[in-house]
């Protein structure tokens, strides 16, 4: 088992997507998407909709970074040479070798392209692979199908539902909780997640 050294510089990319650590800086390439396309927070806890919002978001992660809990990335497509979203390690549980992956968004013109995917993909690895935990969990209004079934797509199990469990700028929510083991990983998460990725590529060229 290896230590999540937050304190590091990780960068994660292949010939799609680089994943780098969100910066304070990153704030005014966020910003187009916080103003002009606030409903992709719809179902998250902490949206980032409009500047303040988007400070407060990108503060509360970065804080989270240096109390050694979260590990915040902003997502760049070298395909359209663009920032594409953020998505983000948390909840980081060093006795138990756990980790949470979430608080993810694309902008509205990457969603559906692939992206999510290719990010999961390097991500997972990272966690599976490098970091050697056991276990990585993934949380969701379960209101929010289109999350859930993005998350059932790079094969996540369900595991059941946490009643109002928390809340919400909405009010009380109930969560969807989902996860990968790191012996499915091994066995069967990984090769199909890159047969869908080759099966994607062949179907689309972007």
């Amino acid at each position: 088992m290896k230590t999540f050294n937050v304190y590091q510089d990780y960068i994660l990319e292949n010939d799609r997507v680089r994943l780098s650590p969100l910066r304070q800086e990153d704030i005014s390439k966020i910003l187009p998407f916080s103003e002009t396309e606030p409903e992709i927070w719809e179902y998250s806890l902490q949206p980032a909709n409009g500047l303040e919002n988007l400070k407060t978001y990108i503060a509360t992660a970065l804080k989270s970074r240096k109390e050694g809990t979260a590990y915040p990335f902003i997502v760049f497509d070298k395909k359209l040479q663009k920032v594409a979203g953020s998505t983000r390690f948390y909840d980081y549980q060093k006795t138990h070798n756990t980790v949470q992956l979430g608080y993810t968004w694309y902008g509205k013109k990457f969603q559906g392209t692939g992206i999510n995917k290719q990010c999961k993909l390097l991500l997972l690895q990272f966690a599976f692979e490098e970091l050697q935990l056991d276990r990585v969990e993934f949380r969701a209004d379960a209101k929010n199908m289109r999350s859930i079934a993005a998350m059932k797509s790079i094969g996540c199990t369900v595991e059941g539902i946490l009643r109002s469990n928390c809340a919400s700028p909405t009010g009380r929510r109930d969560s969807i909780v989902l996860s990968i083991l790191k012996h499915e990983w091994h066995s069967s998460v990984k090769s199909m997640l890159q047969a869908k990725i080759e099966k994607e590529k062949t179907i689309s060229p972007y």
